[in-house]
């Protein structure tokens, strides 16, 4: 069987994108992994109609009401190649044949590289977090740290002060210049030269090489991500680089450089969140729909 697309990724991004191809009564596969990039947090927030819900509730009622639509199938599994074939593509899932589509969507996610500081990975979307707007609410105007891993923690740390008291951890990675070290007395954020040996504790103790326990609520990082999937470089997909890491090269209609192959969510953005991700699969699938019809959108 051809299908008209083939969704890689089944999270927010992946299917909002085959919902609206489902909507248009297009045969659709959706390959997942399985692997979100939130299943470490306990709610999401910011997203309308779901604020505080699961997460995995929110993708496993999406998938509920996706599966609905005759049109749609669903392969769990990793998608481990992908290349043009003919006037299409061929994804490849281990151990099944070969998979034909006429056109694709990659929302594939990514992979957040986190700092190497003891006990942090260990408490990533519990205490530990990248956006404020996501988690700082919850916080509930306690201390909050902001650890520094680039000069976009330097922006970072002018935000927090709008969910509560913050620290700027340098950690010995960066040191602010004058006009930074201004905005941030500006902001009421106090800076912390010293360096981390570890986290620890059932909240969150930030300690430091000199004995020090520093408390906080939450503690924010800017962590570089990396893209999870290999097919879009496969593909011969452009990339982009950023402060932040790496994302697929998308027009505003979320088409890649590579005609028939189009790419969403945090894949395709360089900032990850929930309502964002189910934005660019609508337009994706969209797009992808526009596609199949060989019309411009």
């Amino acid at each position: 069987m051809t299908y008209d697309a083939i969704v890689v990724g089944g999270s927010y991004a992946g299917l909002s994108a085959a919902l609206q191809l489902a909507r248009a009564r297009r045969r659709v596969l959706v390959v997942d992994a399985g692997v979100r990039r939130n299943r470490f947090a306990s709610a999401t927030h910011g997203f309308l109609t779901q604020d505080g819900s699961d997460p995995g509730a929110v993708t496993a009622e999406g998938r509920a009401q996706l599966m609905e639509y005759d049109t749609v199938d669903w392969l769990s599994g990793t998608a481990e190649s992908a290349a043009k074939a003919g006037g299409g593509f061929v994804v490849s899932v281990q151990g099944r044949e070969p998979l034909l589509g006429r056109c694709l969507v990659l929302a594939t996610g990514v992979r957040d590289q986190l700092p190497d500081v003891p006990g942090l990975a260990e408490r990533w979307g519990r205490r530990v977090f990248h956006c404020p707007y996501c988690h700082g609410y919850e916080l509930q105007q306690g201390r909050i740290g902001v650890l520094a891993t680039s000069p976009m923690s330097v922006h970072q740390a002018l935000m927090l002060p709008d969910w509560g008291p913050t620290t700027f951890l340098l950690n010995g990675v960066l040191e602010p210049d004058r006009e930074q070290a201004e905005a941030l007395k500006a902001r009421g954020v106090t800076i912390e030269p010293g360096r981390i040996d570890r986290l620890e504790g059932e909240g969150l103790d930030v300690v430091m090489h000199d004995g020090r326990i520093l408390p906080f609520q939450g503690l924010f990082v800017a962590a570089r991500s990396v893209l999870a999937s290999p097919l879009s470089g496969q593909l011969g997909c452009a990339v982009e680089e950023g402060p932040l890491g790496t994302c697929i090269k998308t027009d505003p209609i979320k088409a890649t450089t590579v005609a028939g192959v189009f790419a969403c969510g945090d894949a395709a953005r360089m900032a990850g969140n929930v309502a964002l991700a189910v934005g660019d699969g609508a337009i994706a699938g969209a797009a992808a729909h526009r596609f199949l019809m060989g019309m411009a959108f």
